[in-house]
């Protein structure tokens, strides 16, 4: 923000006679007459202040809005309030559910887990060097029934090779296993492992095709599936199902299950509502409506000081007092979580209209009727949820809301009294300069009326003299 210039008596060439002649103090004088001057400038700032005030006051309430009408979307979207939780009864098998899950259980048999093709070179010191002669030794490796995919090293070093290996994308990784000396030379083992399931087994040829030699090694594990047998003994029933991981994607709809252990025990999913979770979710809807609420009350009150002699009293307006604006987002906000839905009163579900223009929530009611009518209540607080995010981005829409319309007009607002404050600081900045110039003037001209003074006097007092000598 531009700043009124200094008051000084100093002229705008650097003279300042400051009652040098005429005794009179013209510093205080001029920082007096330029106070009055500076009166229009002082009332530009006060107002500059309030609005600055105001723009950040709606700011934070736009914010605050913004992220209601995020959250409410989100409660009113299909599906916002369905959740399940999965539980298993047995320690080697668990369960997660989505939102697109829904009530059902199921049991198997875990027959076999998801395992890695491992396997280890004999020992060595460097990898076999090419039968070309080169340095830069080429792999060829082959994962199941894929295109084989050929890298090059950028030596025969091995850590060089397990760079290759490894930064193939194949899904293959190497490991250099130290395995003790011959003869003071470090030996060394590669282990080699691929990805789990039964298709991801892999080979290793020394060369840049599938032609080459391949690399002799030990097969310590063998790649496959996980697999579980479900109904398994029931006639008719009984089916095998195999992952390439120990994760069982929607083995029931929105339901995925992963296994640990081997067992030919029958585990048991179930699948059941989450009342708790819609709960949570009502709960932290309206309690960002309460806040909100509170927020925009105490911004709009008025306050009354009585003085200490009690005789007399003041009352003074906060940022919001008075705000039409405010006071419509408030309104359409409160009527769109508190009016009935189909002629049923959102009280009916715990969410409570007060006095004080406000709500509350009742968390133990709303859970009371999820679990009596799960989606009579989902249907009403979606219903509420969409009529919340309409009223809450017609407030706080980035082009169209009107909080950020009002916004912007006291942005331009700020702007223009920012830019009247500077025209100010010149004009203010001449008419001291005009002041300075004016005082100086009036102090040389004193000074020079001062000398010709002393020398009338001098010359009166000399022709006195002569005359009385003269007598």
């Amino acid at each position: 923000m531009a700043t009124t210039a200094a008051l000084s008596t100093t002229s705008t060439t650097g003279l300042g006679l400051s009652g040098l002649s005429s005794g009179l103090d013209t510093s205080g004088i001029i920082t007096k007459l330029m106070s009055v001057e500076s009166a229009p400038q002082t009332a530009l700032k006060t107002q500059l202040s309030s609005t600055t005030t105001y723009r950040t006051a709606l700011q934070s309430l736009n914010s605050s809005v913004a992220a209601i009408a995020t959250s409410a979307k989100s409660a009113a979207a299909a599906n916002a309030l369905s959740s399940f939780t999965a539980t298993s009864d047995t320690s080697g098998v668990t369960a997660t559910a989505s939102s697109t899950a829904s009530a059902g259980s199921v049991s198997f048999t875990v027959d076999r887990l998801a395992q890695a093709q491992v396997s280890v070179t004999g020992t060595m010191t460097a990898w076999p060097a090419p039968a070309d002669g080169t340095t830069t030794p080429s792999i060829t490796l082959q994962v199941g029934s894929g295109t084989a995919k050929t890298v090059s090293a950028a030596s025969t070093n091995l850590d060089d090779v397990v760079a290759a290996i490894n930064g193939s994308g194949t899904g293959i990784t190497a490991t250099k296993v130290a395995v003790g000396s011959s003869n003071g030379v470090p030996q060394y083992r590669l282990q080699l492992r691929g990805a789990t399931g039964d298709g991801n087994g892999f080979s290793v040829y020394q060369g840049d095709t599938t032609s080459a030699p391949a690399l002799a090694t030990t097969q310590t594990q063998a790649a496959q599936s996980a697999q579980i047998t479900l109904y398994k003994g029931v006639a008719g029933a009984e089916q095998q199902v195999s992952s390439t991981s120990n994760t069982f994607d929607d083995l029931l709809t929105g339901v995925d299950v992963t296994v640990s252990a081997v067992s030919t025990s029958t585990a048991t999913i179930n699948v059941a509502a989450d009342s708790t979770a819609a709960t949570t979710a009502a709960q932290a809807l309206t309690s960002s409506l309460i806040t909100l609420f509170s927020g925009i009350s105490a911004a709009s009150a008025i306050s009354t000081t009585t003085s200490s002699s009690g005789t007399t009293s003041a009352t003074s307006g906060s940022v919001f007092t008075g705000d039409s604006i405010v006071r419509a987002v408030n309104d359409s906000l409160l009527s769109a979580v508190s009016d009935a839905v189909n002629g049923t009163s959102p009280s009916s579900i715990g969410i409570n209209l007060t006095k004080d223009g406000t709500i509350t929530f009742d968390s133990s009611k709303f859970a009371a009727a999820m679990a009596s009518d799960p989606a009579g209540t989902t249907a009403m607080f979606q219903t509420i949820a969409g009529r919340v995010a309409s009223a809450a981005t017609g407030a706080s829409d980035s082009y169209t809301g009107t909080l950020t319309q009002k916004i912007t007009s006291q942005q331009s607002t700020e702007s223009d009294l920012t830019k009247q404050i500077s025209d100010w600081d010149t004009r203010l900045a001449t008419i001291q300069a005009q002041y300075t110039s004016q005082f100086n003037a009036l102090e040389t001209a004193l000074n020079s009326l001062s000398s010709q003074a002393s020398y009338l006097t001098s010359q009166i007092s000399g022709l006195t003299t002569n005359y009385q000598t003269s007598g």
